[in-house]
């Protein structure tokens, strides 16, 4: 099953996208794909309605926007370095435990919208990762195979960076990893059910229709599910929260000379069974 959301920004509405890849307004229904969603039994109650009422559903209307598949999170948890060639590309050695920062919520946009670059931005990145969703709490997990029962469904993320806020302003990554927009999501968060592996997706990322990222989730230096065991022994993971797991070699600050996202750029990415993001670049 592939959850959506749709409608104009702080009217976003809640619904899926069946088989004939129309999508389905399940707003009558429920309130939102938000945390008390997943904490609720929401699941089994959404798979109810649409065996019993499917055809019931509104159709959305075709223009209407893609929305982030799911509501604000509670909390980013990103993971950095996580692939070997990305690290090597940055000249430096990878972590010998996961790297965390985090990322404000608020960066979060729809798969279609407009990535803003912001004043004084000289390096702003592109990063594709494949995302992960909480979907029940995860609390001092007692190995990683507990983790995959925890997962709601995966989607596209892009960690959006702005590498000088990032590397050279002092302090943590977070402030150069939270600007408005620097976080489109989906087009669709694909169920956990769904996806037997995630841990062999391959990943790509075009600027202007040239490649500049591939990469296979198969190469993680931490899984999936060594990530989410890992976390939730220094925090608690909430439903809704999300996981970006790190990005595959070919970001612009690796490259000779680096470039960055300029105004008009337009940024495509996609994550195998988790469909396409594009996304134009314009100045804030």
């Amino acid at each position: 099953m592939r959850l959506i959301r749709f409608g104009e920004k702080f009217d976003e509405r809640p619904g899926v996208l069946n088989e004939q890849n129309e999508r389905l307004d399940c707003s009558p229904y429920f309130e939102d794909w938000n945390s008390a969603f997943w904490a609720n039994d929401g699941m089994r109650q959404l798979e109810q309605l649409l065996s019993e009422n499917e055809q019931e559903l509104p159709r959305v209307a075709a223009d209407a926007r893609w929305a982030a598949p799911i509501a604000r999170p509670g909390k980013v948890v990103c993971i950095g370095k996580n692939y070997q060639a990305h690290a090597n590309e940055l000249g430096e050695d990878p972590p010998a435990e996961p790297l965390i920062f985090m990322k404000a919520p608020n960066a979060t946009i729809g798969p279609y919208d407009t990535i803003l670059i912001p004043r004084q931005s000289l390096k702003t990145d592109w990063e594709v990762e494949l995302g992960v969703v909480i979907g029940a709490e995860a609390r001092y997990l007692s190995s990683p195979a507990e983790s995959r029962a925890c997962v709601a469904g995966y989607l596209i993320a892009n960690d959006v960076s702005e590498r000088e806020f990032q590397k050279d302003h002092c302090g943590q990554w977070t402030k150069g990893k939270s600007c408005d927009t620097f976080l489109p999501l989906g087009p669709w968060l694909l169920l956990a059910d769904a996806l037997a592996d995630p841990q062999n997706l391959e990943l790509t990322l075009d600027v202007n229709g040239e490649r500049r990222q591939t990469g296979n989730t198969s190469d993680m230096i931490f899984g999936v599910d060594f990530l989410i065991h890992y976390l939730s022994q220094f925090m608690t993971l909430e439903p809704g929260d999300l996981i970006c797991t790190g990005t595959p070699p070919g970001v612009g600050l690796g490259m000779d000379p680096p470039q960055f996202l300029q105004p008009g750029d337009e940024v495509r990415l996609t994550v195998a069974g988790l469909g396409e993001q594009r996304c134009q670049c314009l100045q804030a």
